[in-house]
């Protein structure tokens, strides 16, 4: 039997969902149990169909899939078929078709749900693929009766009358194949076989509580803020027997006090003055690996950009590190001394660059007085003497 999935629907990689969804139906209807009684392989073959079906018909589990195989735990069922692969055959033909003619017994139980949460990470942490605690209210095990949901020291259970112990309950259905013996979870006692006579006091029979708890989040290197991250069977505890649900956590990236990120690469401001910039200098900048000294050669213009190779976040799920790009930032001083004024003047003169200063009040008004001063000298004096 081919393991690629899309070679076991017999699909191209490109199939819509609708194709996808074709081929599955004719060929879960081909492999189904009830038509392959003789067939010791038939369930596994079936099996392997929905579990090929439920990636390919989901479009997050779909792209893993294509990045990378069976082998990312995210893709497949896993865990995540929550414990009847046979309902992916019924939300395609309906629920009539859930079941195969030989399972019987009581089921695992109800699973928990799943849960989300937010959580800041610093630039740090995303790097190193630290691990930080998140504080989640979930519903735990009762500690009392351990999820039995029955009070200790006592019987607390009997065999439900409905199924008679089995957990389950058997009708009839008229399908494509003419009438077909189906089973169901048993209504009384959701498929457990039994109910609770002497309920837990600490849990009121439910088998869990209410608590809050610390999760330890293991980060991938290089994770950045905006994905999503699924921490298996961290979420509410399953009842009589169920699996725990997940916990799922999005990610927001705090600020850094000097880095912006670019992807992989990290963004450095440096500001430096004019003649800084003209003459050249050296300058300390931070790095996430600790102070690096940088060579700005002269002559560098505003907006000019270094690299710092590999000095950037690790790239998710890749070799290598991006880079720090360190940008320069010249910064002209709004306010100078005399003596820095008369440097500046002088170095404007040297270099034949015009410097037209903006005259100030008062120098308008001495300009209008040396002006009237000037005209009366110069007027003819028109007093004859007698």
């Amino acid at each position: 039997m081919p393991t690629d999935f899309y070679e076991l629907l017999d699909v191209s990689r490109d199939a819509d969902a609708a194709t996808i969804k074709a081929a599955y139906r004719k060929l879960a209807l081909k492999h189904h149990p009830d038509r392959n009684r003789d067939d010791p392989d038939a369930e596994d073959t079936f099996k392997r169909l929905n579990e090929a079906y439920a990636v390919l018909s989901d479009p997050e589990k779909r792209a893993r899939y294509d990045r990378y195989g069976e082998a990312d735990p995210g893709v497949g069922m896993g865990g995540a078929a929550n414990g009847d692969i046979f309902d992916i055959f019924a939300s395609v033909f309906g629920a009539g078709f859930a079941t195969g003619g030989s399972r019987t017994g009581p089921t695992r139980g109800q699973p928990g749900e799943d849960l989300e949460a937010r959580l800041t990470i610093t630039l740090e942490q995303a790097r190193a693929g630290a691990s930080v605690p998140l504080s989640v209210e979930r519903m735990t095990r009762c500690d009392r009766c351990d999820g039995d949901q029955t009070e200790p020291g006592k019987e607390g259970r009997t065999t439900c009358t409905t199924c008679g112990g089995v957990g389950q309950v058997r009708q009839q259905a008229q399908s494509l194949f003419g009438t077909v013996m189906t089973q169901r979870a048993c209504p009384r006692c959701r498929g457990a076989g039994s109910v609770v006579t002497d309920p837990c006091t600490a849990c009121s029979g439910r088998g869990r509580n209410l608590r809050k708890d610390t999760i330890e989040v293991t980060l991938p290197e290089g994770i950045d803020g905006g994905y999503r991250l699924r921490v298996p069977g961290e979420g509410n505890a399953g009842v009589d027997g169920g699996p725990d649900g997940d916990l799922y956590v999005y990610l927001d990236l705090a600020p850094h006090e000097h880095f912006v990120r670019d992807g992989d690469d990290l963004r450095y401001p440096l500001e430096i003055g004019p003649a800084q910039a003209a003459l050249g200098s050296s300058f300390e900048v931070p790095t996430l690996d600790g102070p690096e000294v940088l060579e700005v050669p002269a002559g560098t213009q505003h907006g000019t950009e270094f690299r710092l190779r590999g000095k950037g976040m690790p790239r998710l799920r890749r070799s290598g590190h991006g880079d720090q790009i360190v940008t320069v930032h010249v910064s002209v001083p709004k306010r100078l001394s005399r003596k820095a004024r008369e440097a500046l003047q002088a170095y404007a003169e040297a270099v034949g660059e015009p410097i037209h200063e903006k005259e100030t009040l008062l120098d308008r008004i001495k300009d209008v007085f040396q002006k009237r001063k000037r005209k009366r000298e110069e007027e003819p004096d028109d007093k004859v003497e007698a």
